[in-house]
């Protein structure tokens, strides 16, 4: 059964999302031979990949450990705020935080999972006292202890999905 998205992109396409995914850095130059195009048609091409949104942004994926961040911390929340104005500025405020790397509403027993950033333990006292002063009912913090997987790579091309 064809997917909506093999609908849209073509195996051209899904070629070029799967390796700038996995190298960024690329030179379209090179882009172009491995997809067998010539280099304005690939860039043709990753424009309007980039223009209709199946590419978000291109960035840098730094060492959090070699920058000092020696915490990485999944902080469950839990908050008593029904009111959808009220909801928005918590978020907001979730999302002004330079320590979160990730905010998700969730269903089920906590409302809001945080992926967080912190250089220590005293970083995190901060960080909890942050949330405190939210008007957060309930958190639970949980520290990595260390990385088994860690990827943002997409399973696109054929025979990964």
């Amino acid at each position: 059964m064809e997917s909506f998205v093999s609908k849209i992109l073509d195996d051209v396409d899904i070629q070029i999302l799967d390796i700038i995914q996995k190298e960024a850095q690329l030179s379209n130059a090179e882009l172009a031979r491995r997809v067998n195009l010539s280099p304005p048609a690939t860039h043709t091409r990753i424009k309007r990949l980039e223009s209709e949104g199946f590419i978000d942004r291109q960035v840098a994926i730094l060492n959090q450990e070699k920058l000092g961040f020696d915490l990485l911390c999944y902080v469950f929340i839990s908050t008593n705020i029904h009111q959808a104005e009220q909801l928005e500025v918590l978020e907001n405020a979730l999302k002004a935080m330079p320590e979160v790397l990730e905010c998700h509403c969730l269903t089920g027993e906590y409302d809001y999972l945080l992926k967080v950033v912190i250089r220590d333990r005293k970083g995190l006292d901060s960080f909890i006292r942050k949330l405190n002063r939210l008007g957060i009912s309930r958190i639970q913090t949980n520290l990595s202890l260390r990385e088994i997987k860690y990827s943002t790579v997409l399973p696109i091309s054929k025979g990964e999905i």
